[in-house]
């Protein structure tokens, strides 16, 4: 525990805040048009989607670390390393989601828990992206690409789902719960896979174990 907490300044330090910082903001900027502009309801779905996806492609870009192989071979393990990026990176999340919904006009918005679901989902998959890029490479900053494959699976899903997982429909849309269905197994999904690569490769922990012993 003590070694997790003399953690906290340095990762706090190398999290990518410029990075989240312009993300939210252009995701604030998106929530805000049907407010400005007196857009109908699908506007402010539409938009309010379009918000969380920006945010999003802020958080792929949360596991960069420029000393990751300085890092590699401390007592700490990977996935606390990740977890810990991830707690101190969400109360911001969390303030900015809240920021997100307030901008949406309550006449216009959409029900606040289902579009919840949506970007605890997309946010998950972000950082699962994120974590996988890490786990399969050596790359000590796959933000770039993370946030790149990020995007354009997010053009590509609504063409290439079929419509029994049509996962962006309407509020009126007679398929929006089962819909939501959908968006928590994408959540769920994504925290398995988030965990799965949370796991030092087999080599590296040989090469830990290997300058244990010679300590």
């Amino acid at each position: 525990m003590r070694g997790v907490t003399a953690l906290v300044v340095p990762v706090l330090r190398t999290l990518p805040w410029r990075v989240l910082g312009a993300s939210a903001v252009a995701g604030l900027l998106l929530a805000g048009l049907p407010r400005l502009l007196g857009l109908n309801a699908w506007w402010a779905l539409l938009l309010l989607r379009g918000a969380v996806l920006a945010f999003a492609l802020g958080l792929a870009f949360v596991l960069d670390d420029p000393a990751r192989h300085t890092t590699a071979p401390v007592p700490t393990r990977r996935w606390i390393r990740h977890a810990l990026r991830a707690v101190l990176v969400a109360p911001a999340a969390g303030v900015w989601w809240a920021g997100a919904v307030w901008l949406v006009p309550g006449p216009v918005r959409p029900p606040v828990a289902d579009v919840a679901l949506e970007a605890g989902a997309v946010f998950a998959v972000a950082l699962a992206a994120a974590a996988a890029a890490v786990h399969r490479s050596d790359e000590p900053a796959p933000g770039t690409l993370v946030a790149a494959v990020l995007l354009a699976s997010a053009a590509l899903a609504p063409l290439l789902l079929p419509d029994d997982w049509a996962l962006f429909v309407s509020v009126t849309d007679e398929r929006w719960g089962a819909a939501h269905d959908r968006w928590a197994m994408v959540l769920a999904g994504a925290a398995v896979v988030w965990g799965v690569c949370g796991a030092e490769p087999l080599r590296r922990r040989w090469v830990r174990a290997r300058s244990g012993a010679a300590a």
